[in-house]
């Protein structure tokens, strides 16, 4: 259970910070910015959800993801591969492959790049898809350094590829994507 009953607690303010063992590091060390952007990550997907009042089918999607995404922070601020502890599993990552597969049975195949846009969930969820997108970047930066949960790398891929199906979905499935147009503006 988690309790938190001080949240001031200026244990921070020299630049460093408690990882989930315990251990001081840095605010900037790479596994702080890893999961910070997971953080970042779970913010763009909050304002998803405020696009999604009538689709509750993927209101509870990023429901779940958002959870995961506190169970995925929760893997990398404990250094190590421990199974003692609270761990990305691949059956988290399936589940979004599913769910991945299930909202693009319904949306034409691409003629184009999409560029972010269309409708204001859409432009929302590309925004949090590069998001992820930079946690992943940085997640793998962390495990090229040290043991890194392999499951957390899966699951950042396979959601930005949820994301970018779901702006699709968003867009009308497909019908409002704004399209790159190669050298257009020569």
């Amino acid at each position: 259970m988690v309790k938190l009953d001080v949240i001031t607690t200026r244990g921070g303010d020299a630049g460093d910070t408690s990882l989930g063992d315990g251990s001081r590091v840095r605010k900037d060390a790479l596994r702080v910015e890893a999961y910070g952007t997971v953080d970042e990550a779970n913010a763009a997907l909050g304002l998803v959800r405020l696009h999604l009042a009538e689709d509750a089918e993927a209101d509870a999607m990023l429901s779940r993801v958002q959870n995961d995404l506190f169970d995925l922070g929760a893997d990398l601020c404990v250094p190590g591969l421990g199974e003692d502890r609270l761990r990305v599993t691949d059956a988290q990552c399936a589940r979004l492959e599913a769910e991945v597969a299930a909202m693009n049975a319904l949306i034409p195949p691409l003629r184009s790049f999409v560029l972010p846009g269309g409708s204001p969930g859409a432009a929302h969820a590309h925004l949090a898809r590069t998001v992820v997108r930079r946690a992943e970047r940085l997640v793998v930066a962390l495990a090229g350094e040290e043991p890194v949960n392999p499951a957390v790398v899966r699951y950042l891929n396979r959601l930005s590829d949820h994301l970018f199906v779901l702006s699709r979905r968003l867009n009308g499935n497909g019908a409002r994507d704004v399209t790159w147009t190669p050298g257009a503006t020569r």
